[in-house]
């Protein structure tokens, strides 16, 4: 019965709630901006002064960057909590694509139904937001706070959080929970809740390959002098076998094949790769010959180039022989890959390919392990009925193609798996121009958190 009451709680405050998510995205928090390092405090001290009007134990935490919020309610819970969110934002350039102002925060109407926009509205103050507004409606109702709560708002999660692993490794006993629940993942494609049980890791590498000490004239030199581009695509190039694997030493070490049960539970989403790739103009899959879609996107490692300069690439046409060339490449790790071993792999590929009158040098950009959760815990069950009670569906056990290593860093720093529920939709456009959060995603997001925190006391 007081689940009941804290539903239509927050469904009666739903206005007041709009009001004050849209005084938090009015506050231009860009982390990785200096020039918004006040800003940043500034969400901050917002959140500090929200969570305080609720009885939380809260402080704004300094770090040598930007500063985390650590909240607490009283002890007495069986089942200690952690709620993770970030309130920093991404840039907003360029700002001649925006539509609208970016930190003018409004509520539109659309044919898909109401939409918060601005920077931030999906990623992430809408989502942080879902479960800070469902304990102030379990206050309303019970007279104080869920028991055992602990809450860890970042700052620089958009900048790479450099004081995050530091922070979790001072505050550790401080910190420690039985579960972190993480706000900042989507609903499935077709709309249904879901919980994400796996996410794949990240190694970041940049390669610089030089030979001549300066550029040279190509009618002159070609054919002759070594040409770095020339080298780096061909070194590039041989990263894949002609089925779609990546041929690194050792690079599938870990890597674990799918379970018939997940591979049932996957199959049964209906995924439609074709909208999928429709949605961007493209209709044709690739990747490792015999995998499914899915398979690709979640559960199996990739190489990708994500970026190659060099030489000129001004107008008109110059021909030279580059002395550098650059290349940016990333790599998805799932399973219990190791990224110091990835790393290594690639670079030792890369040496196999370097002529005598070359150099090479490397410049990391990253590296963290996937995480894989234990769904075995009751825990799991019971956020998905939670969720499948709200929705109206069964809420599905995914895995994401991307990678959030706060849920790595819980894992290996305080000991404790992840529950990753977020409301967002495909079509928010985080990290672009015109970013939107559903009005729906937002209430319902409240009501599924209140629902959650009732079936895990």
């Amino acid at each position: 019965m007081k689940l009941e009451q804290v539903l239509k709680a927050l469904d009666e405050d739903l206005p007041n709630a709009l009001d004050r998510l849209l005084g938090f995205l009015r506050i231009p928090s860009i982390s990785t901006d200096p020039a918004h390092k006040g800003d940043v405090r500034k969400a901050a001290e917002w959140l500090r002064d929200e969570l305080a009007s609720l009885g939380f134990d809260v402080a704004v935490r300094d770090t040598p960057g930007h500063p985390m919020v650590v909240a607490h309610s009283q002890k007495g819970s069986a089942r200690p909590l952690l709620f993770y969110g970030h309130y920093d934002v991404q840039p907003v350039d360029p700002l001649s694509l925006w539509e609208f102002d970016p930190f003018d925060a409004q509520i539109a109407d659309t044919p898909n139904g109401p939409v918060i926009r601005a920077r931030g509205s999906s990623d992430d103050k809408g989502q942080l937001m879902t479960f800070v507004e469902a304990f102030r409606a379990w206050k309303a109702v019970h007279g104080e706070l869920p028991s055992d709560l602990v809450l860890l708002l970042e700052g620089e999660e958009e900048s790479g959080s450099p004081s995050l692993q530091p922070f979790m490794r001072e505050n550790a006993d401080e910190l420690r929970a039985s579960l972190a629940m993480i706000c900042d993942t989507e609903l499935y494609s077709d709309g249904r809740p879901a919980i994400v049980t796996q996410l794949r890791g990240l190694v970041g590498e940049e390669v610089i390959i030089r030979a001549a000490d300066r550029d040279l004239h190509s009618g002159m030199y070609g054919g002759v002098a070594a040409n770095p581009i020339m080298v780096l695509a061909e070194a590039l190039a041989a990263l894949k076998d002609e089925n779609g694997r990546v041929v690194l030493e050792g690079f599938y070490d870990g890597v674990e094949d799918l379970s018939n049960q997940k591979r049932a539970d996957w199959e049964s989403l209906g995924f439609d790769v074709a909208d999928y790739l429709g949605r961007i103009g493209l209709q044709n899959p690739i990747g490792e010959k015999g995998r499914t879609p899915l398979e690709m996107m979640w559960n199996q490692p990739t190489a990708e180039i994500n970026g190659i300069t060099g030489g000129y690439t001004g107008d008109g046409f110059k021909t030279v022989l580059p002395a550098e060339a650059r290349a940016k490449v990333s790599f998805r790790l799932t399973g219990k890959q190791d990224p110091a071993k990835v790393r290594a792999a690639f670079r030792a590929h890369i040496a196999r390919f370097l002529p005598a009158d070359c150099s090479v040098e490397f410049h990391e950009h990253g590296g963290s392990p996937a995480s894989v959760m234990d769904t075995a815990d009751p825990a799991y069950t019971s956020v998905r009925a939670a969720l499948s009670d709200e929705w109206g569906r069964e809420a599905a056990f995914i895995g994401s193609g991307g990678s959030i290593p706060i849920a790595g860093d819980f894992k290996h720093i305080l000991g404790m798996d992840s529950v990753l529920v977020g409301f967002a939709h495909d079509d928010d456009r985080i990290h672009s121009p015109n970013e939107k959060y559903d009005v729906e995603s937002f209430a319902k997001g409240s009501r599924s958190w209140a629902r959650i925190v009732a079936a895990l006391r």
